[in-house]
């Protein structure tokens, strides 16, 4: 073996040995290793987020033609977005999910692609994919979410919901109710920021980022979402919030600036603030610094 290849092999398999012991920090009961609170706990939770009303989330639906069915919503949020939250004022809201839907919806409805290819960064319990998945079986087009997440989705673990109370689960174990849905998603576990870039699909129709809300690792997403994206596609991102998520505000106004997108922004609450951005036919300019 030259010196070249050793080299080449040795650095390898270190990067290897790193994934791995960053893997495993995140494979052992990253959120707790025992129930956060019993079932009643939850469903209390429950029920004060499913009676909120969202009249930005209303307009979204009458101006793109889609609604998502509400009682399968609330269904798939009582054990995907219900969680103790550890912060003061933790408001439990899950109006992307509509949004979400509709404006896939209304995208495919516009566009009708034979298959949609969507990127999603942000996991988490599997609800917002579940969302957009709904969205293409709801349009009987083929398509697939390839979603990232450091958490693993074939370890068992509690994942604080409503679930606990039946032990540690996988994530494929907690969606499995919805496995007529699960068919058009990709679930793979590790850093965002490398995987997005090695998705391997010429071009991403829909994006949802949501999962490091610094602006530099925002930036680092957008553009490997970006540089696959055609005129009209749409990037979604999540907690566009003054004063909570000021990396992820700074990050919009900069892909703003630049003219390549044409931004919506809407807040739903003090906490919880989304954009969505089109792709736009003429790049104007590089984003600004």
């Amino acid at each position: 073996m030259g010196l070249k290849s050793y080299l080449h092999e040795t650095i390898t398999l270190a990067r290897v040995n790193l994934k791995r012991r960053l893997h495993s920090k995140w494979d052992s009961y990253p959120l707790g290793r025992k129930p956060r609170a019993d079932a009643e706990k939850y469903l209390k939770l429950f029920d004060s987020a499913k009676r909120t009303e969202y009249p930005e989330a209303d307009a979204v639906e009458r101006e793109s033609g889609f609604a998502i069915d509400r009682e399968w919503l609330h269904d798939v949020a009582l054990h995907t977005q219900v969680a103790i939250k550890s912060y003061k004022d933790g408001v439990i809201a899950y109006p992307h999910g509509r949004l979400l839907y509709s404006l896939l919806r209304r995208y495919i409805a516009d566009n009708r692609p034979d298959f949609i290819n969507i990127a999603e960064t942000g996991t988490a319990r599997g609800f917002s994919a579940l969302c957009m998945a709904k969205a293409i079986a709801d349009s009987g087009i083929h398509g697939r979410i390839v979603t990232i997440d450091l958490l693993p989705h074939v370890v068992p673990m509690y994942w604080n919901c409503i679930d606990d109370h039946k032990g540690p689960r996988t994530r494929a174990e907690l969606l499995s109710p919805w496995s007529d849905l699960l068919r058009h998603i990709v679930f793979l576990q590790g850093n965002s920021l490398e995987l997005l870039l090695s998705v391997g699909v010429d071009r991403i129709h829909f994006a949802f980022l949501d999962a490091c809300h610094i602006e530099i690792a925002v930036m680092a997403e957008f553009k490997a979402v970006e540089a696959r994206q055609k005129p009209g596609d749409i990037i979604f991102f999540d907690d566009v919030t003054p004063g909570v998520f000021p990396g992820v505000v700074k990050a919009i106004d900069r892909i703003g600036r630049s003219g390549n997108y044409s931004f919506r922004r809407t807040m739903i609450s003090d906490r919880r603030g989304y954009a969505w951005g089109t792709r736009q036919p003429v790049l104007s300019g590089t984003l600004a610094k």
